[in-house]
């Protein structure tokens, strides 16, 4: 360390790139410090945080809200890796463990949040760190989900040549982890991270307002502050956490996900260098301040070297060496699946008997109501690719318009449609319009921005030897679209649709149920249920609403998603 800041400084002088950095990182660590300390305060009945609609409030809550957020994206990040690569590399594990995340994508915050906020206050009885937990939870079951996805899909399509390379380099597990993987899968990696961390703004206010239980509990941040101005229907309390949100996700986005975003750039194993590359004013301020390089050089360059020390090694005399591969025994792995089953089944048959006692009549209305929500999402999804396709495919062919739709887009994707929710519930209100139609638009305010960023995506690596073909052969209107655009989108047009799909179940929660003022407007559907289900503290009715859900999502996946996927990877597919 000494040697560290004896380089910097008889190297280089300070200047005010260093300056400015140093008071950026003090300025959030102090933040930080303060806002965890409201994170342990005292709680009980009669000592509960309060709620307060004056605006000179909301910079307090909003950091407040930041600070879950980043806690449980890491959380998220986390589990994407571990859980990502162990379904990749074993096949046994890959059978359960998939078709468990398709279930999880779906299931709603809100059933996560009705089991999880009795066991944390359980856990920390007294203090606020209960319920904070609760909520922090709550955010990472809507972010884990599309990062896990995302890491082990790049895994599972790791070219063959880097994977010998990386053999005759003879890279450790723990080596081929650091120095292969992560960085193969860092920009697939980084964009659906910023797709994640978006998408859980949606569901804040839930999060952070909790009723479950007949209990009532309001965590200091902008979505209780959104939650309480919605129901007292103050106009300008809601319009100042617009203000405040969008000062957020700007912030947001120009000191994390847009510098995060230049930088991954140099893990693309196709590098062909491009003025019209994204750019970060950030990013640039923290490489011209010395002592963050020279931090940065201190711990991260081996990871930046990957790609030249893997040419470096794919061109020498392979070794031939003994292979080392870690292997769980056969006799552990069947012990351990033993437990896991027997684990599932003691609560499955609790969760059974639970459900059996309401009656087989509430049962065959539960799925009648499951039915009802499943044709919203297909509209949902439907009306979100109608729109979403051709906008994505003009943005991603076309460079300079990119430069400056993609920064608006993530503004708009991050932006959490229900804070709008109260605007469009006043129009339902004034026109006697019902929510069971009304909630389709709802829904697609949550889930239409994953087609549209796996659009833009799929449109932007489009080879330009296709597009130049099309264009000698001269293709115009709709053969343009039926022979170079869909099938080059296709991959990423139905990863967009199944990621759509599972959000729109999810938003159902929050689109099937809204109020303004003393109006409640509710449609016949699964989200409806489970929200009255939670709010009564009916923990039957709570897990027949959520198995009945993934009933849905599991049928709808093997039937339709999974054979659409599969002909992806075998009719439409560059390579």
């Amino acid at each position: 360390m000494n040697r560290l800041f004896l380089h910097i400084r008889t190297k280089h002088r300070i200047g005010w790139p260093d300056i400015l950095v140093t008071i950026i990182i003090i300025g959030a660590l102090y933040a930080i410090l303060d806002m965890g300390r409201g994170m342990v305060a005292p709680l009980s009945s009669t000592n509960q945080p309060a709620i307060h609609l004056n605006p000179v409030y909301l910079p307090y809550y909003a950091g407040q809200s930041l600070l879950r957020m980043f806690i449980a994206y890491a959380l998220s990040l986390a589990f994407s890796l571990v859980y990502g690569r162990i379904a990749a590399y074993h096949k046994f594990a890959e059978r359960i463990m998939i078709p468990a995340l398709d279930i999880l994508q779906s299931v709603p915050v809100l059933g996560f949040l009705s089991i999880t906020v009795t066991a944390f206050l359980a856990l920390f009885p007294g203090n606020l760190f209960g319920a904070e937990c609760a909520c922090i939870f709550a955010i990472f079951t809507s972010q884990a989900w599309n990062m896990t996805f995302s890491f082990y899909h790049s895994l599972t399509t790791m070219p063959s040549d880097l994977k010998e390379a990386a053999d005759i380099y003879r890279l450790r597990p723990w080596e081929r982890f650091v120095k292969l993987e992560v960085p193969f899968s860092m920009i697939g990696l980084v964009w659906n991270s910023m797709m994640s961390f978006g998408g859980a703004w949606f569901f804040l206010a839930a999060s952070e307002s909790i009723t479950v239980l007949h209990k009532n509990i309001q965590l200091p941040g902008i979505g209780s502050y959104m939650f309480k101005a919605y129901l007292e229907g103050n106009v300008p309390a809601m319009l100042y956490s617009i203000a405040t949100m969008i000062i957020v996700i700007v912030t947001v986005d120009q000191f994390v996900w847009r510098p995060i975003v230049a930088w991954s750039q140099k893990f693309k194993l196709d590098v062909n260098n491009s003025e019209n590359g994204p750019t970060s004013w950030f990013l640039q301020l923290l490489r011209r301040s010395e002592w963050v390089q020279a931090v940065l050089r201190a711990t991260f360059q081996p990871l930046g070297k990957l790609p030249e020390r893997l040419k470096t090694a794919a061109t020498e005399q392979p070794v031939r060496r003994p292979k080392r591969v870690l292997r769980i025994p056969r006799r552990a792995s069947w012990i351990i699946l033993a437990l896991v089953v027997l684990f599932g089944l003691r609560y499955t048959a609790g969760a059974v008997h639970q459900v059996l006692q309401l009656g087989w009549a509430q049962i065959l209305n539960a799925f009648q109501l499951g039915f009802y929500t499943f044709l919203r999402v297909i509209a949902a999804t439907a009306l979100g690719a109608l729109w979403a396709v051709p906008v994505g495919v003009v943005i991603g062919l076309n460079s300079r318009l990119s430069r400056i739709a993609q920064p608006i887009v993530q503004v708009a994707a991050s932006f959490p449609a229900n804070m709008v929710f109260p605007f469009v519930t006043m129009l339902y209100v004034a026109w006697h319009f019902g929510l069971n139609i009304g909630s389709v638009p709802l829904m697609m305010l949550g889930t239409q921005w994953y087609i549209l960023f796996n659009v833009i995506a799929g449109a932007m690596a489009i080879p330009s030897g296709l597009r130049e073909a099309a264009s000698i052969l001269r293709l115009r209107s709709l053969a343009w679209w039926k022979t170079l655009i869909l099938p080059a989108i296709f991959p990423n047009l139905i990863t967009g649709m199944i990621t759509a799909s599972g959000g729109a179940w999810n938003a159902s929660i929050v689109a099937e149920v809204t109020r303004w003022k003393s109006h409640t407007l509710s449609a016949s559907g699964l989200g409806a249920y489970i929200v009255h289900a939670t709010t009564d503290g009916n923990w039957s009715q709570i897990t027949l609403g959520i198995a009945v859900m993934s009933i849905f999502v599991v049928i709808i996946n093997r039937i339709l998603w999974h054979p659409l996927y599969r002909l992806t990877e075998t009719k439409y597919h560059l390579d």
